[in-house]
């Protein structure tokens, strides 16, 4: 049996710990008078003092359930034990709990028992009550808590919407580890009798207690202010529950206070079925869809169609005598709930006022921002609708070269002036990390003794990059509005919308991050750090600031943008994403823009369905979100651990920890590794609070240099062909396995079985191989895993399309356009012309965007003079598709002609600009 250190949760622990106990206490009750009795009798026993402190947490089996079958243990009632252990394995492993009623005595009939809600069909389980339970604080004797949750019963009521079942904790600590364990609890209530401390004293349990932080401030704080400061810290953690405050104080006192979720105040006497009725209310707010919900109603109604849509009402498919494969494939639904916004009945994308309006609204309260809008485009176009509704012609914007290339091309609509920053190399890995927040430091800085710093408009940033790389994005806000207070951040989080919903992740997204911040920059605390900090940097030079943690000033505009493929790390169909707004200047300076950039990218005819996918995967992330997000992140940190302990597999693959991801100087925590077989799980919020980049522990990065393939024949010749295993990212010598919402245990299990199997046929293979063939081997190994290409640098954009040799920013539009013109572009060959051309000292440079997919950035852009060292990197890429580059002509460039052309052209317009900005 694992130990408790072995596991990262303690959900993955309950679960394991019940199914350890089932099984010992099946083998007992078969002969409790075996020779093994005694062991398995002293099992049995540590397995019930690990479960007793988990379980006072979950309503179901509940405490005193628990404990009878504790007592019938202790009094050798070994067949009533079994019987019950069972069930209750059962029930939490099918769901039925949540279901039914579930007796747990030997003589009870629950003809049920074998139904499994995954083998449920979804019209079924669709006709079911939602099941949820409320987490009750209060300091409690058993007769109370007793009469407590029997009156919350006598409450419900066959119309109710939702069933909900009761648990009671005593003491403020204890409801936050409540909160952070038990994924079922939508709602508190917090009593006047609760204490402080919790008697749990189980480390996996309270490690959780950190994630709420805080609890050093609270130690000094008065018994009556335990229930409001709960209610605060809540808050912090699980913003989206509900919490309602009981109390004797009088409405003065409470009036002040901040009580964070609280929906509502209960005073002196309790009114169980006013509260009843507020804990429904309040997750039927988080329940509802009103989009989801309209096109239901849409699709039942009987409807003459008169417009152009033949496929509405599946007319089309149904009167076909040569498609009815497609309608029986997707089923009647999908067709039924075919319509157009001009059709009537529903609301409309570009103009919404109805149900899309509402669903945007309760996004927007999910997400922590202030606006929110749908797509259904993909993020490709989230990007371009804020780039352009943003970014001027001519506006300098700092752009992260890694970023998606949509980014890029949302510059070249725009007009921007790009000053593009790199990322630190991987060159071991053959990937790149991200921007080290001194480099966009260094660029501002630059840019600002030029006298350019009123053209900066944007810095845009991938949080969270394809290989999972977060960056600390309140700290690099706060230090660029520090020399820039009105800049604006666009946060590419395409792979991180299920950020939000996990209490560590959720500090580094930008919608909090900028929460924080529009909060932090209001006190009189902050504008005395920044009065006192202004004093020691007066005069300061270059590398004192760059060294120094910069504070903004009071006065610093928060202006924060998100763009999420909801599709990629949530529930909704393929496309559908969003754009969160955090801007305190939207509504007077970017609303109007926007709204021009939504209709110029946005199709008239929107895909309902899509909307209301991203309507329905809103509702399941404020009402389960937390869950899914915490077995992601189990599911990943059980691979990490079995690779890292299973000898065959180490032998040929590494998982790349943060050591191996993020340079020591980026890593201020110290934190070298999630997992180390030796010391065993790291707790991963220091890090995630202090470090300048983290590593998003749902990504597990796998070397595979070791077994000889590089990582693109790994990923299609050896996961895809024969283990029909699915990957899109990989480098030279590495994959990348993305747990998502939806992944599995038997997931995680059936990826291991697969790498140990494919070790084991490694291991056989070498035992029969000749010396040449070892030799071989070893040298694909060391070319793998040693002799690797540096990775380039941005070079610099050419004199053609450059303002002057001050900074770096580029005209990547005028060089974008020139190239239209074939008279102004010639092909060179990689291996021939392109070297041929350098060597004479002609500056070579890209005609086109050169994108290597996976991952879709560019390591060419238009105007980018190519260097040896891009040169070199392109003939060594692995990957199948190179976007931009023709393998039968070769690489696309601009002529001498052109470029000495595009020179002459830029000094004149340069010399216009100068002398109308001296008029």
């Amino acid at each position: 049996m694992q130990s408790v250190s072995d596991y990262y949760s303690a959900i993955q622990l309950r679960s394991d710990r019940w199914s350890a106990l089932r099984e010992a206490t099946a083998a007992l009750s078969r002969d409790p008078e075996d020779k093994n009795a005694k062991a398995l009798t002293e099992k049995v026993t540590h397995l019930f003092e690990s479960l007793s402190l988990i379980e006072a947490y979950w309503a179901f089996p509940g405490v005193q359930a628990f404990d009878i079958i504790r007592r019938q243990f202790e009094h050798r009632k070994f067949d009533d034990v079994t019987f019950s252990v069972q069930r209750v394995t059962r029930a939490l492993t099918t769901g039925a709990y949540r279901r039914r009623y579930v007796p747990l005595e030997r003589d009870s009939v629950d003809a049920d028992e074998h139904e499994d809600e995954v083998v449920q069909s979804l019209e079924a389980r669709a006709l079911a009550k939602p099941y949820f339970e409320v987490l009750v604080v209060d300091n409690l004797n058993e007769h109370q808590e007793r009469w407590l949750k029997n009156n919350f019963a006598r409450m419900r009521r066959p119309e109710d919407p939702f069933h909900y079942e009761i648990v009671v904790v005593p003491s403020l600590q204890d409801a936050l580890i409540g909160v952070l364990f038990n994924h079922n609890i939508q709602a508190i209530v917090v009593r006047p009798g609760l204490v402080m401390d919790s008697q749990v004293e189980l480390a996996l349990l309270t490690r959780y207690l950190k994630s709420a932080g805080g609890l050093a401030d609270i130690e000094a704080l008065e018994p009556e202010n335990y229930g409001p400061e709960l209610c605060r810290l809540i808050a912090k953690v699980r913003p989206e529950l509900d919490a309602y405050l009981v109390t004797e104080r009088s409405v003065e006192d409470i009036a002040g206070l901040d009580l964070g979720i609280c929906r509502r105040v209960f005073y002196n006497q309790e009114d169980f079925l006013e509260l009843h009725l507020n804990i429904l209310r309040g997750v039927q707010a988080r329940y509802k869809t009103p989009f989801f919900t309209a096109l239901v109603e849409y699709s039942k109604q009987p409807t003459g169609v008169f417009h152009a849509l033949p496929i509405s009402r599946g007319k089309s498919i149904s009167r076909s005598h040569w498609i009815p494969d497609m309608g029986a494939f997707y089923g009647p639904n999908i067709f039924m709930a075919e319509t157009s916004a001009t059709s009537g009945g529903l609301d409309s994308l570009l103009e919404p006022h109805g149900p899309i309006k509402e669903a945007q609204e309760l996004a927007s309260r999910a997400f922590g921002s202030k606006q929110t809008f749908f797509a259904t485009n993909g993020t490709s176009t989230c990007n371009k609708i804020v780039v352009q509704a943003l970014v001027r012609p001519g506006d300098i914007v700092l752009v992260d070269r890694d970023c998606h290339k949509s980014h890029h091309y949302g510059m070249v609509l725009a007009g921007a002036q790009v000053v593009y920053l790199d990322s630190y190399p991987l060159n071991e890995y053959s990937m790149y990390g991200a921007v080290p927040l001194r480099e966009v430091k260094h660029q501002l800085l630059k840019l600002k003794a030029e006298g350019k710093l009123d053209r900066v408009r944007m810095l845009l940033l991938t949080n969270c990059t394809f290989d999972g790389i977060v960056y600390n994005v309140e700290r690099v806000m706060e230090e660029c509005l520090a020399i820039k207070p009105d800049l604006v951040f666009l946060w590419d989080e395409a792979w991180f919308a299920f950020a939000r919903f996990g209490p560590t992740y959720r500090q580094r997204t930008a919608m909090n991050a900028a929460n924080t911040l529009r909060e932090r920059l209001q006190s009189t605390d902050h504008a005395l750090a920044y009065v006192e900090q202004q004093k020691l940097l007066e005069n300061a030079d270059e590398e004192t600031i760059l060294n120094t943690r910069l504070i903004p000033p009071p006065e610093a505009r928060i202006r924060a943008y998100a763009t999420h493929s909801t599709h990629k790390t949530l529930t909704s169909l393929r496309q559908g994403s969003m754009i969160h707004v955090n801007d305190q200047d939207f509504k007077g300076e970017v609303e109007a823009s926007f709204h021009e950039a939504y209709m110029t990218h946005t199709s008239t005819s929107p895909n309902y369905q899509i909307i209301a996918s991203l309507d329905v995967g809103r509702r399941q992330v404020e009402l389960e979100g937390f869950e899914f997000v915490q077995r992601q992140v189990e599911a990943a940190m059980s691979m990490r651990r079995a690779i890292s302990t299973h000898r065959k597999l180490r032998k040929y693959f590494k998982v790349l920890t943060a050591g191996d991801m993020i340079p020591e100087q980026h890593r201020e925590s110290g934190v070298q590794s999630y997992y180390d077989p030796e010391q065993g799980w790291t707790d991963i919020w220091d890090c995630w609070e202090q470090d300048e980049f983290v590593l998003d522990a749902t990504r597990v990065t796998l070397a595979v240099g070791g077994t000889g393939w590089d990582g693109d024949t790994f990923k299609t010749k050896i996961l895809m062909d024969k283990y029909g295993i699915q990957i899109n990212k990989t480098s030279r010598n590495t994959v990348l396995f993305m747990t998502n919402i939806g992944t599995t245990r038997s997931s995680v299990a059936y990826l291991i079985e697969v790498l140990v199997e494919i070790a084991n046929d490694l291991d056989d293979l070498l035992d029969d191989a000749s010396i040449m063939e070892r030799r071989g081997f070893e040298k694909r190994v060391a070319n793998l895993m040693h002799d690797l290409p540096p990775l380039p640098d941005f070079s610099r954009f050419h004199d053609g399309f450059r303002t002057d040799q001050a900074t770096s920013e580029g005209d990547i539009r005028s060089a974008f356009f020139l190239s239209y013109d074939e008279k102004n572009c010639d092909y060179l060959e990689l291996d021939g012309s392109v070297k041929a051309a350098m060597e004479s000292g002609d500056e070579v440079v890209s005609a086109s965007f050169i994108i290597p997919y996976p991952p879709g950035f560019p390591i060419l852009v238009p105007g980018q003079v190519v260097s040896r060292e891009i040169l070199a990197f392109m003939r060594a890429l692995d990957v199948s598709e190179i976007h931009g580059y023709r393998d039968d002509l070769g690489l696309r460039v601009f002529t001498q002609d052109a470029l000495k052309q595009q020179v002459k052209t830029n000094a004149a317009r340069l010399k216009l600009n100068a002398a109308r900005n001296k008029k």
